[in-house]
């Protein structure tokens, strides 16, 4: 399964925070897909990709508790959680950069902390999206974080989100070969 983390609603469909929703978008227009199906109050969609069996998976709880969908469409499904792929944006990155990892923290990111409490384990593979850090203030570093994240990216990240995706798309199809079996 793999996961895109963000807000349902126009108000955050081009947000920092959304970027996990935007890569799995670009990531189904690039295959000529469509996420639409509605069950466990997501949007998903069950196709093929690079030869794996996958589920494509847009939880629309909001952020801070994409784990609920996350749960349900591992419960009905069967699917373990190391075959669980969740793409989300990483403010502790530099914009434009993608990392991958399998397991650990959430540093303080909601939708994370979210996952690992309902799955109760940090065992599912990631793949971090950097937007960077906002300038922060000594008077409320919280708020400008959560100000940042839920605002939208500038003209200039704009331009380079497709190849951002794109980068994207290469790490996903390479923990795709990487697993043992296929993603179901």
């Amino acid at each position: 399964m793999i996961t895109g983390l963000g807000n349902p609603g126009k108000q955050y469909q081009d947000t920092r925070h959304n970027a996990g929703f935007l890569a799995l978008d670009h990531i189904a227009h690039h295959h000529h897909l469509k996420i639409s199906s509605k069950k466990f109050n997501s949007s998903y969609l069950e196709t093929n990709l690079w030869e794996n069996k996958v589920i494509l998976l847009k939880p629309q709880t909001y952020m801070n508790l994409s784990g609920q969908a996350i749960l349900a469409f591992c419960q009905y499904y069967k699917i373990p959680s190391h075959h669980v792929i969740v793409i989300h944006d990483d403010i502790d990155l530099p914009f434009s950069e993608v990392r991958t990892k399998t397991k650990g923290g959430h540093a303080g990111h909601n939708g994370l902390k979210s996952i690992m409490e309902c799955l109760e384990t940090d065992i599912f593979k990631r793949i971090r999206i950097g937007i960077g850090r906002p300038p922060t203030t000594i008077q409320n570093k919280e708020d400008d974080i959560s100000n940042y994240v839920l605002s939208p990216f500038n003209s200039e990240q704009k331009k380079g989100l497709p190849t951002l995706f794109e980068t994207v798309s290469q790490h996903l199809e390479k923990m795709l070969a990487e697993l043992n079996s296929p993603v179901i």
